[in-house]
């Protein structure tokens, strides 16, 4: 049984768009790295948002380790579930410390404070993604990569076994994109992201779901997806597509 299974779902945004999604099929099995990748306005972030209980489906089904989660609680899908968004909160006043140690509400009862064992785990997932020297400093005097690191520190101590990321790259220079995939990539979870750098989700991800105009139009295996044909089809722009010399995974070199 896959860890997230989507079937059969409908959602339409507020306000006139020319698309909505439709009839998505979606899963990610336990200990997988899928990708969603599609140009800008595709429904990428729409989808994502399904997934994670912030936009309800109009049709169709979501379950989470065999569980609907529309039947479940906000607070249940928050300790199973962890999200890294593009967007960052402005949380005033809070160190990196703080902004890590919320992830840690959902797993505790009301009224009840940080652990001693919460204290650690707080400590290791900033060592993981290097800003255990910067714990005490203002979230909000970081730059778009730390903060970027702080949130996923925040995702981690969840505990989740589902972590969806919104373009978890996005603000970080090549240095720190490798080195959070990697890092990701070893973590005992499942993971779903949606990827701008096809080469960054070709290298990294297990499989690849196609989105454009709503429509999940391919899903396999970088490999099996990965193609100049699709990559024209779907972004509109000529892309040679061959084999990274040392890696072996598909390369793309946009054609300007």
């Amino acid at each position: 049984m896959p860890l997230l299974q989507i079937e059969g779902l409908d959602w339409s945004p507020h306000g006139a768009r020319h698309w909505s999604l439709q009839d998505i099929a979606l899963r990610v099995e336990e200990g997988e790295f899928v990708g969603l990748i599609g140009p800008n306005g595709s429904g990428k972030t729409s989808l994502l948002r399904c997934a994670y209980r912030a936009n309800r489906p109009e049709r169709g089904s979501i379950s989470l380790a065999g569980e609907a989660l529309w039947q479940r609680s906000a607070r249940w899908s928050a300790q199973h579930v962890a999200v890294v968004l593009q967007e960052f909160p402005e949380l005033l006043g809070l160190s990196v410390r703080d902004v890590v140690a919320m992830g840690r509400t959902p797993h505790q009862g009301l009224f009840e404070g940080e652990r001693h064992e919460e204290a650690g785990l707080i400590e290791r997932s900033l060592q993981e993604v290097g800003m255990l020297a910067l714990a005490d400093a203002d979230f909000l005097d970081l730059s778009g990569g730390e903060k970027q690191r702080a949130l996923l520190a925040r995702a981690l101590v969840q505990q989740p076994r589902l972590l969806i990321l919104d373009e978890p790259t996005n603000h970080l220079d090549p240095r720190y994109q490798i080195e959070l995939l990697r890092h990701l990539r070893s973590l005992p979870v499942s993971t779903l992201a949606s990827f701008h750098d096809l080469n960054l989700a070709a290298a990294f991800c297990d499989r690849l779901y196609v989105l454009a105009n709503g429509r999940l139009v391919a899903e396999g295996s970088p490999e099996q997806v990965l193609n100049a044909e699709l990559l024209l089809h779907v972004f509109g722009v000529r892309a040679l597509v061959d084999r990274h010399p040392l890696a072996g995974h598909p390369r793309i070199t946009w054609i300007v």
